[in-house]
């Protein structure tokens, strides 16, 4: 394993050190156990939708080799997992009868992650909605957020007192802007009009989903993670400049600005024009509301051009294996950013990672690549941290390769590799690299502490 030298970034002791997955990406038992049918099952069995022609039937078969997957974790030394729950599983129509047996599927998972001292940190909606409630229109349909409200509830009523925080949604700009306003994600829709209300449903149902599990009084720490970038223009043309603003609108102040402020951004609205979503008094009112913590999942930075074909960066440090730019000053400068515009409660980094080309070479995986991306981006989160802004953790995405969206099985974000034909899992050198870079941390932290 090739040594990686970088300066050591020492964080607090306080700080939680996580690992990531998502149910439809990892668990597989599609049908198991009474198990409904969600947006992403249709969507995957939907032929020319899926890249590489695959579907989430079996995935990473979680469903059934989760000791194992934790026992991997434990190796690694985390604190904490962070993971979705299917809420087809749970509730396969997506409102009406719950299902014990995908229940008790969660139930165990929390029994073995409390046996080895490992934090749940749960996600509610990572955008496999139960297709019963897309057949009835879905999150275009405003009576899904009430329906979400209910899920949340009942979730955090059962195990909100075993778990460490609740987000309640994953990424909405995601569920929106590529389910709703491309067609690149399920439900497969491209409409402008309908992505924009779609955001406007997202956001109400974390609202009343917040106020629902308020009411249930668990001890968790409730939340909500955002995808976010910086906006950078091309060039100091005015096009743009105006093209990066927009972009910087309509993505991280369209949902910024209404849990924290009350309203929506003045340029998104302006901009969105006709296609500006139907908003019922009182809507804002329980949108905004008190975070315990929140998540944010940090990948590359936007990098607007007017030009035809757009300008590209001239970036250094090269691209992911997504084709994304790998930008960690991009990082420091958002954290920054939110910290000086929003009065913030305390942020967890819930998902920092990246594709890679991995391949086993005699028994190893090595991708040194991802440990020097990861390291990268955990001194820009101590620079962050350092002019004030309160980041109390890190999840390192993902646990597990995994089925990657429309993308399917060809595109590997794990530390842990994963041969889908036997499922055998091979920790990479980073995994190796993020057990020893642990144990370092909290060396250094008990020295710190005896001094």
């Amino acid at each position: 394993m090739t040594a990686i030298r970088h300066e050591f970034t020492q964080f607090p002791p306080s700080f939680t050190w996580g690992i990531a997955t998502s149910a439809f990406q990892i668990e597989g038992g599609a049908t198991a156990d009474g198990k409904g049918a969600s947006i992403w099952d249709t969507f995957s069995h939907t032929p020319g939708k899926i890249i590489d022609g695959t579907n989430g039937d079996v995935a990473c078969d979680h469903y059934n080799r989760y000791p194992e997957d934790v026992a991997i974790m434990a190796s690694l030394g985390v604190d904490a997992y962070r993971f979705s729950i299917a809420w087809a599983r749970v509730q396969p129509q997506g409102k009406g009868a719950w299902n014990e047996a995908g229940f008790a599927f969660y139930d165990k998972l929390l029994t073995e992650l409390e046996s080895r001292g490992i934090a749940a940190h749960v996600t509610l909606f990572h955008w496999d909605l139960p297709q019963g409630l897309q057949d009835e229109g879905g999150w275009l349909n405003r009576d899904t957020a009430y329906h979400f409200a209910e899920y949340a509830a009942e979730v955090a009523r059962r195990f909100g007192n075993r778990v460490k925080t609740i987000a309640t949604h994953n990424e909405p700009w995601c569920t929106a802007n590529l389910g709703y306003g491309n067609a690149q994600f399920a439900p497969g829709v491209a409409d402008i009009k309908q992505s924009v209300q779609v955001s406007h449903h997202l956001l109400l149902s974390h609202g009343l989903a917040m106020r629902a599990m308020r009411d249930v009084a668990s001890s968790a720490q409730l939340g909500i993670v955002l995808n976010q970038w910086p906006a950078h223009a091309a060039t100091d043309s005015a096009a743009d400049i105006a093209m990066a603003e927009f972009e910087y609108s309509r993505s991280v102040e369209w949902f910024m600005d209404p849990i924290f402020k009350g309203h929506y951004p003045a340029l998104a609205l302006k901009v969105h024009g006709d296609n500006a979503p139907d908003v019922q008094d009182g809507d804002l009112a329980i949108i905004q509301g008190k975070l315990d913590f929140m998540g944010l999942n940090y990948y590359f930075r936007s990098f607007c051009s007017a030009e035809v074909p757009p300008r590209q960066p001239e970036n250094k440090l090269g691209t992911t294996d997504m084709g994304w730019e790998i930008y960690p000053d991009g990082l420091t400068e958002l954290l920054l950013k939110l910290h000086a515009d929003y009065d913030l409660p305390p942020i967890y980094i819930t998902e920092n990672g990246m594709a890679n080309a991995d391949t086993i070479v005699d028994g190893e995986v090595p991708d040194e690549a991802r440990i020097d991306f990861v390291l990268r981006h955990l001194k820009a989160i101590n620079d962050a941290r350092l002019q004030g802004v309160d980041v109390q953790g890190y999840f390192l995405w993902s646990l597990l390769d995994n089925f990657e969206w429309n993308s399917g099985y060809a595109k590997r974000f794990g530390i842990v590799h994963v041969d889908y034909e036997t499922q055998k899992r091979t920790l990479k050198h980073s995994a190796i690299w993020y057990r020893d870079y642990l144990v370092q941390q909290r060396a250094d932290a008990k020295l710190e502490q005896a001094a």
